[in-house]
């Protein structure tokens, strides 16, 4: 079992993950926003990539909620 200190730091790693990836794909968006016209396939990755920023806001939010309780 973890110590409240371990916890806080594995939860650290991967709320640091998650705001990686979360960057990756705000970049991603990016560059297909600033094309003038995107292709129909472009069209689809716009929207999955919208669907996982959001998940992983989500995602984010929880484990911050999670390190507050832990920390309080």
């Amino acid at each position: 079992m973890l110590t409240p200190r371990e916890n806080l730091l594995t939860g650290q790693d991967a709320l640091q993950r998650l705001v990686q990836e979360h960057s990756q794909y705000s970049q991603r968006l990016e560059s297909l926003t600033q094309k003038r016209f995107l292709t129909e396939d472009e069209k689809l990755e716009e929207v999955r990539l919208k669907k996982l920023k959001l998940r992983l806001k989500d995602q984010m939010q929880s484990l911050n909620q999670q390190f507050h309780r832990q920390s309080a």
